[in-house]
C-alpha cells in the first residue's frame, strides 16, 4: 500500500498490541506506534477465556503468536452447572483461559521484539496529537477516538439490567463452572474458571432486586468481596475473593453504526461490546485486528481498505454480539429458571442463544444430550 506510511494505535490492550504485531508482519514498511494512558503493567480484571473453536483464528492467521500463548493457557473439555437441586456436567463445551495480564505481557514482548514502540502512561487530550495516515481506536469502552468522532461513528450505548462484580479466586476450578445459589436476599450466580494453575476468575452476577436487597451499591469493593466470599464459601473452599477494581456495575451494550470516520477506525470494545457470558470479547477484538490489517494489505487505496474492513467485519461481529445479547437477557431471569429441574435448566441454558439446535447439541454434547432425552422420556 504505497499511500500508507504511518499508523498510530490508541490503546495497548490485546486488540491494540495484536494489531501492531500484524501490521509489522503484513505491512513491514509501515511505521506503527502504540499509545496507552495507563502505566505499564496496570491491567484490570483477571482471566480471559476463549472457546476451543475461537482459538482456530489465531492459529491460522498468526501461528507465531499462537505458539507463544498456547503453553500458558489452561484448558478443559467440559462445563459444570451447580444448582441448589443438583449438578449437571455439559460435555464437549471446551474452553481455554489465560491471565489477562500474562496475555498482554506476551503480546507486548512480541511487539517489542518486532521493534514496535509502545508508550505507556501517556494520556492524550485530543486525537489531533497523533499525526498519522490512520488512527486506530483500540481504546475500549471509553474510547477517545469514538468520542471525538461520535457524530460519524453513531454509537448506541445501553446497559443490561443485571449487576455484576469481577473478582478473582486463589484456588483453581476443574472446569468452567456456573454456581447458582439461593439466599434470603435473592439468587446469585458465579461464573468461575481457572486461568492459571493456582488462580481463577470469579464473576458474581445478580438480578436488580437482589442487588438492591443486599445493598451492594453502598459497599466498597472490600466489603462486598467479604460478603460474597461468605455467600460462596463452599465453592471457594473457605478462601477469600481477590479484588482488582471489583466494583459492582451493569454490563454495557455498545454498538457503533459506523466503525470508520475519515482516516480514524475502531476495533474491539471501542466499536462494540459482547456480554461476558459467551466468552467472546477478546476473540472479537483480535478478529477485528486481523480483518482490518488484512484489508489494509489487500487494498492500495486507504479509504477503500477501511471501507472494506467495515463492510466485511461488521456483519460477522454483529452476529456474535447479537448472540451475546440474547445470552445476557437470559441471565436477567435466571432466578426464576432455577426452579426448573437441573437437566431442564441445563437444556434451557445451552439453547439460550438460539444457535443450539437439538441436532447440534447431540454432536457437541452427546453425553448430556443422551441423558436429557432419557430424562424427558421418563417425564412423559
Amino acid at each position: 500500500m504505497s499511500q500508507l506510511s504511518q499508523i498510530e494505535i490508541l490503546g495497548a490492550g490485546p486488540a491494540g498490541l495484536y494489531t501492531a504485531i500484524l501490521i509489522r508482519r503484513l505491512l513491514p514498511n509501515v511505521r506503527v506506534r502504540v499509545t496507552e494512558q495507563n502505566p505499564e503493567g496496570a491491567t484490570f480484571g483477571f482471566g480471559v477465556v476463549f472457546s476451543n473453536e475461537a482459538l482456530t483464528f489465531l492459529k491460522s492467521d498468526d501461528p507465531e503468536t499462537h505458539q507463544m500463548i498456547i503453553p500458558l493457557m489452561e484448558n478443559w473439555e467440559n462445563m459444570t452447572l451447580n444448582l441448589p437441586a443438583g449438578q449437571v456436567t455439559l460435555d464437549g463445551v471446551g474452553f481455554t483461559a489465560i491471565s489477562r495480564h500474562r496475555l498482554i505481557e506476551v503480546l507486548k514482548e512480541r511487539a517489542t521484539a518486532l521493534g514496535i514502540p509502545v508508550r505507556f502512561k501517556t494520556e492524550l487530550k485530543s486525537v489531533d496529537e497523533l499525526k498519522a495516515d490512520i488512527v486506530i481506536g483500540a481504546d475500549g469502552l471509553n474510547s477517545l477516538v469514538r468520542r471525538t468522532f461520535a457524530k460519524t461513528f453513531k454509537p448506541k450505548l445501553e446497559y443490561f439490567q443485571n449487576h455484576f462484580a469481577w473478582f478473582g479466586a486463589s484456588i483453581p476450578f476443574d472446569t468452567l463452572t456456573q454456581t447458582f445459589i439461593e439466599t434470603n436476599n435473592g439468587p446469585l450466580n458465579a461464573h468461575h474458571y481457572r486461568f492459571s494453575p493456582d488462580r481463577s476468575t470469579f464473576i458474581i452476577e445478580c438480578e436488580n432486586e437482589t442487588f438492591k436487597s443486599f445493598g451492594f451499591s453502598k459497599m466498597d469493593e472490600m466489603e462486598s468481596a467479604k460478603i460474597c466470599s461468605n455467600l460462596f464459601k463452599k465453592t471457594l473452599k473457605g478462601t477469600e475473593l481477590i479484588t482488582n477494581k471489583s466494583n459492582w456495575r451493569q454490563f454495557p451494550r455498545l454498538w457503533c453504526e459506523n466503525w470508520v470516520s475519515g482516516r480514524n477506525v475502531l476495533i474491539g470494545d471501542a466499536a462494540h461490546s459482547a456480554h461476558f457470558s459467551i466468552g467472546s470479547g477478546t476473540r472479537l477484538a483480535m478478529e477485528d485486528s486481523i480483518s482490518l490489517v488484512q484489508s489494509l494489505k489487500n487494498h492500495t487505496n486507504i479509504d477503500e481498505a477501511l471501507a472494506a474492513y467495515q463492510n466485511h467485519r461488521q456483519p460477522i461481529a454483529h452476529k456474535i454480539v447479537n448472540a451475546a445479547t440474547t445470552s445476557a437477557v437470559w441471565y436477567e431471569s435466571f432466578g426464576h429458571k432455577m426452579q426448573l429441574k437441573p437437566l431442564d435448566f441445563a437444556y434451557d441454558y445451552l439453547t439460550r442463544s438460539g444457535r443450539m439446535t437439538d441436532e447440534r447439541l447431540l454432536k457437541v454434547a452427546p453425553t448430556f444430550a443422551g441423558a436429557y432425552q432419557e430424562f424427558k422420556s421418563k417425564k412423559k
